[in-house]
């Protein structure tokens, strides 16, 4: 009898290896897609440090693969299962970890029926019933397991907790500083043409978050530094949630201050397939747009009833088709779209057809275009001594009389994930012969 069973028990134990084996592989997919979403989201809201996303679907953005989260998942598989003295700890392991994200779900699934689908109180009430009354059996049973390896679930998740908290507090304390120590206007025009210092020849691409106003790393740059460019464009670098973004529609090209200042901004946008190539190819496409933005902004003004407009009033005009007067006094239409906003007027740049460019834009019979002929010569004279690529690096670090817990954060943690995330100038593709960083130091 002890033989039939042994060979019984023999026979089936490669069929139930295989069975095992693709269930694991099966469960290992579903923790790896899961964690590759989770540290997605919590990057999209500024709660994980930096990380390469590699998109591998053209149709399904959720579709990505993350390296560093993958070598991080193998390493930490390989110490459980080579901690672990037997296989009843990682069951319990298991365990604990399904059964907090069973209950986790539930209460979340309570706050969608009541706020989302806003169900009847005794839906909500029935549902919470049988639920919990089944979940709770589970938890209870798996809290005596805590100690016999259901800790290592509890310890992997504060970890994980602890980093994103800290990086999002960090991250959210740069952004307020950024945003309460932008520079005014009203102070970039008390400066003059020259902002009070000698404009070198070249140009000054000082890249930045923020959308609107002067980023305040400027202000330091020109606080400590005797000369700045002659042309200076603010870059705003924004990854948008689609696939792709046309070219036609990527950058978004706005001047700052008055046209002797020779300062613009400019925000280029990126969908998640879209890839930030290497310097040579951005310069080129960014001072295209700069040009034509430059082109499009003396016509609009030719086309002004006086000579006394200017872009930068204080109304908010939409022009989905400008109509553009030429010499005859006939008017024809350009495929370009304008937004001009208060003082620093935002423009979608698009190519003007070749017999727009060509004619000679007047006001009144008597503005010619002469001056945008010479401003996009500064720009093309500028542009072939020198392109400097400008980026912050604002140092966050606690006062002295903080606490213990905000030092170890702010100091310590948040000062090491800093240091190990991707910077902005790899995100960039930006060459370090051509790059200047300018650090700040604030006290949270």
């Amino acid at each position: 009898m002890l033989f039939i069973i042994f060979s019984f028990a023999e026979s089936i134990y490669w069929p139930v290896f295989v069975v095992a084996t693709a269930a694991a592989i099966v469960a290992s997919q579903a923790t790896i897609t899961a964690t590759f979403s989770i540290v997605k989201q919590a990057l999209a809201h500024g709660c994980f440090p930096r990380v390469k996303v590699v998109y591998t679907s053209k149709k399904f953005a959720g579709q990505i693969y993350i390296p560093d989260i993958n070598w991080i998942l193998m390493i930490l598989c390989i110490a459980v299962t080579a901690g672990f003295e037997n296989q009843n700890q990682i069951g319990n392991a298991y365990g604990t970890a399904v059964v907090i994200v069973m209950l986790v779900t539930t209460f979340l699934m309570i706050l969608i029926m009541i706020l989302v689908w806003r169900c009847h109180w005794i839906l909500v009430l029935a549902f919470t019933c049988l639920s919990l009354i089944v979940e709770f059996s589970y938890f209870f049973s798996v809290i005596f397991k805590v100690d016999q390896g259901g800790w290592v679930p509890l310890v992997i998740a504060g970890a994980f907790l602890v980093i994103m908290y800290v990086w999002h507090y960090g991250t959210l304390k740069r952004y307020e500083f950024e945003m309460h120590s932008k520079v005014s206007m009203a102070w970039i025009l008390g400066l003059g043409p020259s902002l009070g210092l000698v404009r070198v020849p070249g140009i000054g691409l000082v890249y930045t978050e923020l959308a609107s106003g002067v980023p305040p790393i400027f202000s330091h740059f020109i606080t400590n530094l005797p000369a700045i460019h002659s042309v200076v464009v603010f870059v705003c670098v924004k990854y948008l949630p689609v696939y792709t973004v046309p070219e036609e529609e990527r950058f978004l090209v706005k001047r700052i201050g008055p046209k002797n200042y020779h300062i613009f901004r400019c925000v280029a946008r990126y969908g998640y397939k879209d890839l930030h190539k290497k310097d040579d190819e951005f310069e080129k496409k960014l001072f295209d747009n700069l040009s034509t933005f430059v082109k499009l902004e003396s016509m609009m003004e030719g086309c002004s009833d006086s000579d006394e407009y200017s872009l930068y009033g204080q109304e908010t005009e939409l022009l989905p088709r400008a109509g553009l007067l030429n010499n005859n006094g006939s008017t024809f239409s350009s495929n370009v779209e304008f937004t001009i906003n208060s003082i620093d007027s935002i423009v979608q740049v698009r190519s003007p057809p070749p017999h727009v460019s060509n004619n000679t834009v007047r006001s009144s019979g008597q503005v010619s275009s002469q001056t945008e002929i010479d401003e996009v010569e500064f720009l093309n004279n500028c542009r072939d001594a020198g392109v400097v690529h400008i980026l912050g690096n604002t140092v966050v670090i606690a006062r002295r009389d903080s606490n213990f817990f905000k030092k170890l954060a702010v100091d310590y943690i948040y000062a090491f994930l800093r240091k190990i995330c991707r910077e902005n100038s790899v995100i960039f593709n930006v060459p370090h012969e051509s790059l200047l960083n300018v650090g700040q130091i604030f006290s949270v």
